[in-house]
C-alpha cells in the first residue's frame, strides 16, 4: 500500500520539546525545567479563564456549539465587523489547512519569505503545490512584488510579525503588496498570531481585520495561543469577506473546537487587561535579552513578538550545540538549524526564568 506521492517530500513539523522529554531523558525535576521554546505566555492562563473552565468541567461530555456563535459575536464586537466574516479553527493553523485545501493543487504555487512558519510549506506540499521563497528572511516589499509578477502564485503568505525570526512589516508595506496583486488571481494570507505584541511596540506595525476586510482576496488570521495564553486549548480564527469565509467553512469538520476551548476563548476576551499586563512584562524583559546580547557581542533580530532570535557567527557559537547543552541543564529553547540558520529562538519568560537562562547560557558557552 503506497501513500499519496506528494507526502514523499514533506518533512514533519518540528514542535518545541516538551517539559516531559527533559524530565525523562535527563532526570530533572519538572519544577526545575524552564520551557522557553514554544512562545507560550509565561504568566500562565488567566485565573478568570481557569475558573470558568473548572466551573464548566461538567459540560465536557457535551458537544460544543458548532456555530461558535458566542465567540464569533465577541470577535465581531472586538474588531467592528460582522460575525459572518469570522471562521473559528483548532488553532489558526487549522485555518491554514482549510486555505490550502480550498485553493491549491499540483498546478499552483505559494509565495512566502525565506524563513517563516513551517506549516505554510507543509500544507501547500500536501496539495502538491510548488513553494516559492523570497531571497531574504525579512518581508521585503520589493521581493514579494517581484516574485508575484514573475510567478503569479495562488497564495501569498505574509507572516507579521514573522515566526521564527520576530521581524515585522509595516501596515503601509502590507498595503503595497495587496495593491500590487490581482484579486481574482491570488489570495493573500496575513498571519497576525503575534500582532498584539507588534501593535504595542509600534503602531505602524499594527494590522487589524478592519484594514483588510474590504478586499475579496485577503484573510487575516489571529490566535488565542500567545498573548491570551491559551496555547493548550488550540483555538484561533480567520477574518475575511463573507464569500471567502463560506468557502473555507465547507472544509471545516463538525465540532472542530472543543466545548471548553470555546468557553476559554470567550472568557479570555472579557479581560483585555490580562493581555496588556502580559505585553508589559514582555516589553520590560525583552530589554534584558537585548542588553545581554550586546554585552556578549551577539547579533539579534529586532523583535515584534514575544520571543527574540539570536544570530550566531559560524566561528563563534553553534546553535545546535548551545541548544543541546541548555537542554541538559533543564532550559528548553528553539534551535533554528532546521531553518538553515545558525540561530536560536528564545521565548521571553518571567524575570526569574530569564535570569536562569542568562546564567545557564554563560555556563554552556564558557
Amino acid at each position: 500500500m503506497k501513500p499519496n506521492r506528494v507526502l514523499e517530500n514533506i518533512k514533519n513539523y518540528e514542535a518545541g520539546k516538551p517539559i516531559e522529554l527533559v524530565v525523562r531523558e535527563f532526570g530533572i525535576a519538572p519544577k526545575d525545567v524552564i520551557k522557553l521554546a514554544s512562545n507560550e505566555n509565561p504568566i500562565g492562563t488567566n485565573p478568570s479563564v481557569q475558573k470558568a473552565i473548572a466551573n464548566s468541567a461538567d459540560k465536557a461530555h457535551l458537544y460544543p456549539d458548532d456555530s461558535s456563535y458566542e465567540l464569533k459575536e465577541a470577535l465581531a464586537s472586538k474588531y467592528g465587523i460582522d460575525d459572518s466574516e469570522v471562521i473559528i479553527g483548532a488553532g489558526s493553523d487549522q485555518i491554514l489547512e482549510f486555505i490550502s485545501r480550498a485553493f491549491l493543487d499540483e498546478d499552483s504555487s505559494v509565495l512566502m519569505s525565506q524563513v517563516t512558519f513551517a506549516m505554510y510549506e507543509i500544507y501547500a506540499k500536501q496539495m502538491g503545490a510548488t513553494i516559492i521563497r523570497t531571497p531574504s528572511y525579512q518581508h521585503r516589499v520589493d521581493e514579494f512584488i517581484s516574485a508575484y509578477k514573475r510567478d503569479h502564485p495562488k497564495i501569498i503568505y505574509i507572516c507579521t510579525p514573522n515566526n521564527p525570526t520576530g521581524d515585522a512589516i509595516t501596515r503601509d508595506d502590507v498595503q503595497k503588496i495587496i495593491d500590487s496583486v490581482d484579486s481574482s488571481e491570488t489570495l493573500i494570507v496575513v498571519d497576525g498570531a503575534y500582532m498584539e505584541y507588534a501593535s504595542a511596540k509600534d503602531e505602524i506595525y499594527h494590522i487589524g481585520p478592519k484594514d483588510i476586510i474590504e478586499y475579496p482576496n485577503v484573510i487575516y488570521l489571529g490566535t488565542f495561543s500567545k498573548a491570551y495564553a491559551l496555547g493548550g486549548m488550540r483555538i484561533g480564527y480567520g477574518i475575511a469577506n463573507q464569500k471567502l469565509i463560506k468557502i473555507l467553512d465547507k472544509l471545516r469538520p463538525p465540532f472542530n473546537i472543543t466545548t471548553l476551548s470555546l468557553l476559554s476563548a470567550i472568557e479570555a476576551l472579557k479581560d483585555e487587561q490580562f493581555v496588556i499586563d502580559s505585553i508589559s512584562l514582555h516589553q520590560d524583559q525583552i530589554k534584558r535579552y537585548e542588553e545581554f546580547a550586546d554585552t556578549l557581542g551577539i547579533k539579534y533580530i529586532d523583535s515584534y513578538t514575544n520571543f527574540i532570535t539570536y544570530l550566531f557567527d559560524q566561528t563563534e557559537y553553534n546553535s545546535t550545540d548551545i541548544s543541546n547543552a541548555l537542554l541538559k541543564k533543564g532550559v528548553i529553547i528553539r534551535d533554528l538549524a532546521s531553518y538553515g540558520m545558525n540561530a536560536i529562538r528564545i521565548t521571553v519568560g518571567t524575570q526569574e526564568q530569564n535570569s536562569t537562562l542568562f546564567e545557564k547560557f554563560l555556563e554552556v558557552t564558557a
